[in-house]
């Protein structure tokens, strides 16, 4: 498997943006702690942390980062209906992923 099989995108929500921005707040003593810059990516769902580590330095190498953690969460497709037929959501698999301090793969949005 390439990387890019691996990772298959960036995940930009609100809450994945809040873990970005927490390497800057100072709000208090167990946030200031938070020196590590985190990154949130949509993953294959049979890749495990060793394999999304990985990938991600791969396609980083140029600003190279190096990963320190990767935590995963799989979200299990739902069940829906709509118009009255019932179907199921996508299921995901979400990494988010620790880098050194100092470290950072783009520009703050």
């Amino acid at each position: 498997m390439t990387p890019y099989d691996i990772i298959k995108s960036r995940r930009l929500t609100e809450k994945s943006r809040m873990l970005e921005n927490l390497q800057h707040a100072k709000s208090n003593v167990s946030v200031s702690r938070c020196d590590s810059p985190k990154a949130v990516f949509n993953v294959h769902k049979k890749a495990n942390k060793a394999q999304i580590a990985w990938a991600i330095e791969q396609i980083y190498s140029e600003k190279k980062v190096k990963v320190v953690s990767v935590n995963t969460i799989t979200i299990k497709p739902k069940k829906r209906r709509v118009r009255g037929f019932s179907g199921m959501t996508a299921g995901l698999k979400k990494a988010v992923v620790t880098f050194r301090a100092g470290d950072q793969i783009e520009e703050q949005v």
